[in-house]
Formats: structure tokens, sequence, C-alpha cells
């Protein structure tokens, strides 16, 4: 008789979701994770009878398990995998392991930066639309959780790079794939190739009845898409070629002479254009039509932290983008602005090349405000490029030295290139504390003009 005792390791949104799925499918369940569990997550375990431990990964338990669910921030390398991985016990993800108990058609978005931005403005053009749809993977609810009533004909999911690793035969109806530059090295050995393969493990089962967008100007894609048999229907994107979809003049162009003016969307900068003509080519295909597509464009609200306008204080406007955390999500930033900037940077560097955003650091950047407690390596990477140039370990008075620098009609743009684990709890956090110390500065200002 076949084992039908399965483990999930971690216990967070992904992992209590497969937890209550693998239940309601009648295995035998076990959920263990190494950190702490929020009781949110303690309670639908319990309620579902789901036994459960924290802090610690019992391998005598976890090692007589027939299937294995991983968190995808579990790395492959750590003690417990590689013993199950000796067993030749099956892990996967959690998304895998949903997909195969649904019919409705999935639509999977992934790329090192921009996804969940596209992910969100996708499901956004659908609803609107009238789909019926869901949104799941890296924002939005567990996709096993959801696929337990399996209520829903489509789903948008987000997925990373550490999602595709954990699957085997997982087919979207659409996958799309935005951009690749290095990111996570450290998770892939520090091989660049075995990154690009993982973000192609998505196209990997898809047939032609499938549609697979992408953004052809990237190197490393097209490389990737010549270098592969992929079976699907190819959606080629691009800012400068005419293909499935690309940008002319200020518009974004698609098959059937389709417009939309980007100056009549909300969001800005060439990175914004890559990930609407993705979004728009999945509700074309899914046949949405023009209209709706128009209207929605202008009603999207994008999720915090990226590119995220906060206030004006003395006509200087402050942008909050605390989720780009790499260079390659920097120079999409700077790219936006046609405006001087003040730019605030700085945290835990991940090995960043930061020749690569110099042109645009030279073009638009007027001061440098490095936030963080070693700087040594930004400074050094600009001391050169920029006169004004300062150090802080602290938000507010980094919020406070940049408006110092800023002339009416400039702005303040928080967009730091690095992991934010030295001064806050993750970038959410960062960015959270940089809208406040914004507000309360704006504050400040308005009280003491009421007092003149």
């Amino acid at each position: 008789m076949v084992s039908r005792k399965v483990t999930i390791l971690g216990a967070g949104e992904s992992g209590t979701g497969a937890a209550l799925l693998a239940k309601s499918k009648g295995y035998d369940v076990f959920v263990s994770d190494f950190g702490t569990i929020k009781d949110s997550y303690k309670k639908e375990l319990i309620d579902a009878g789901i036994a459960y431990e924290e802090r610690k990964h019992s391998a005598d338990i976890i090692l007589e398990s027939s299937l294995i669910i991983k968190s995808p921030g579990i790395s492959e390398k750590v003690d417990i995998i590689k013993k199950a991985q000796a067993r030749n016990i099956q892990f996967i993800d959690e998304i895998e392991f949903a997909a195969q108990y649904t019919t409705a058609k999935i639509i999977a978005i992934t790329g090192t930066n921009g996804k969940t931005t596209t992910t969100l403005l996708t499901y956004h053009l659908l609803k609107e639309a009238g789909l019926n749809v869901g949104l799941a993977g890296n924002v939005g609810h567990s996709l096993a959780k959801q696929v337990i009533e399996d209520k829903y004909d489509y789903y948008v999911v987000e997925m990373s790079s550490f999602q595709l690793d954990g699957t085997a035969y997982f087919k979207p109806y659409i996958g799309v794939l935005l951009n690749i530059t290095p990111d996570h090295m450290d998770r892939y050995d520090y091989k660049l190739t075995n990154y690009v393969d993982s973000k192609f493990q998505m196209v990997n089962n898809m047939t032609p009845d499938d549609h697979f967008i992408y953004y052809a100007d990237n190197e490393l894609i097209q490389e990737g898409v010549d270098k592969r048999s992929i079976r699907s229907l190819l959606h080629p994107l691009s800012l400068t070629e005419s293909m499935s979809a690309y940008t002319a003049n200020g518009e974004m162009v698609f098959e059937g002479g389709f417009k939309v003016a980007q100056g009549d969307t909300v969001l800005r900068g060439e990175h914004n254009a890559i990930n609407m003509m993705a979004a728009i080519s999945v509700a074309r295909i899914l046949g949405v039509n023009e209209v709706s597509i128009r209207q929605s464009l202008k009603t999207f609200k994008n999720a915090p932290h990226r590119m995220e306008y906060v206030a004006t204080i003395n006509d200087v406007d402050f942008v909050n983008d605390s989720k780009a955390t790499n260079v390659d999500a920097v120079k999409y930033a700077l790219d936006s602005f046609s405006t001087p900037l003040v730019w605030i940077a700085g945290g835990v560097d991940k090995g960043n090349d930061y020749s690569l955003v110099m042109e645009s650091v030279n073009a638009k950047v007027k001061a440098l405000v490095c936030l963080g407690k070693d700087n040594s390596k930004l400074r050094d990477a600009f001391h050169e490029q920029i006169i004004n140039l300062l150090e802080t370990d602290n938000i507010k008075d980094a919020v406070r030295s940049a408006l110092g620098y800023a002339k009416a009609h400039d702005v303040v743009l928080l967009s730091p290139a690095c992991a934010s684990f030295d001064l806050f709890k993750n970038y959410e956090d960062r960015g959270d504390q940089f809208k406040q110390a914004v507000l309360e500065l704006k504050q400040e200002f308005e009280s003491n003009a009421l007092k003149q």
C-alpha cells in the first residue's frame, strides 16, 4: 500500500494552505516549522485536526513521509532536506501540489522584478472584466487553500524561482516571464545558468494550446527561448521591435492594432510598460474587450512600496520604492523620472554592481543619502559622481536631509538597491518607516506654516 503520509515544511500562508488541502484529500498530514508559527495559522491547523511542531524538525517523523511539501524559502541545502533526498523522498512546492487538484486555468507570472505589480494588474483587469478569477502565490491567499473549494475558473499566480524549483508537472495555461537579471545567486551555486533554468521551468510542460508571454529585449530570456523547444504559442514583448506587443511614441501597441497610451494609465516608467503589456496580453488572450482594459488601467492601485507616492513637502515629491532590493530594480526606478532626484539607498549589499546604474545616476541624481550600517560600497561607487553625499543609519535623518538637498519640483526617491535587515525587519518595515517619517515631516512643516 502506497503511504499517504505527507509532511509540510514551513507553516506560513503557503504551508498552512498545503496542509489544509492535503488533509481535505485524505492525507495523513504533519506540519513542521523550524521557526515559530503565527497564532492564526496554528488555529487553522488545530481546527483541522492537523498535527504540527515548531522551533524544530523531527527527522524521525518527517522521514517517514512519502511526500514533503516545503516552503519556497527553505533552501535545499538545509539538513532535513538533504536527509530526505538521501531517502529518495519526493519534495515539491505548494503550487505544484495544488495545481493537480484544480481544473481552473492558471496564469503564472515570474521574473526577477515586476512580478507583484504584473500579477495584481492582471488580476485587476480580469476581475473588472467579470471573469471568475482568484489571486494566489506570493501575493494573495495560498493557491492550495483556495483549491479546497475550487470555485474559480482562473487563478493568477505570482511565482518566484524558488517556487518554480519545486515543480515537476506544473503547467500553466498562460506563463509570463518579465525579465531575468542576477539575483539569489547564493541559492543557485553562483551560476547564472541555474537561475535562468529555474525561471524557464515554467514552460517545460506547456502544450501548443498554452501561451508564453515573455520580454524579448532581455538577452537572457531570448537566449533561453532560442535554445529551448517551447511548444506553446509565443507572445514576445518589446520596447523597440514590432512584436506581439511593443512600445512606440509613448504607446503600447498590440496585435490587431489595439493601442494604449502609457499616459492614460497610472503606472510610469519603461519597466511598467513591460508589466502592463504582459498583463494586457493575458487579458486579450482571455477575450477581455478593449473598453474594459482601458477603463481598468485607469483604476488600478499597485501594492505598497513599489514606486509609491507618499506626500509632497515644499513642492518636493517623496516616493517609496523600498521593494527595489537589487540594482536592476533601482535602474527602472531612476529611469522613470525626468526631474532631478535625491536618492536614498543602502542596507545589506547583495553583491551589487553599481556600474549598471552609473549612467542614470550621473544624468539624474543630485544627492545621495546612504541609509545603512555599512555604506562603504555605495560611498565608494558614487563619491566621485555625486558631490552631495551623506551617510546615516536613521530613517528620520535620511528624510530630513533629503529634503534639505531638494528644490521645488525635485523628487526624493527611496530605492535602496539593498536588503533591509541591518536596520529594519524587512522591506515593508523600511517602506512603512519611510512613509511615517515623511508624513511627520510634512505635518511639522504645515504646523510651522500656520504659526507664521
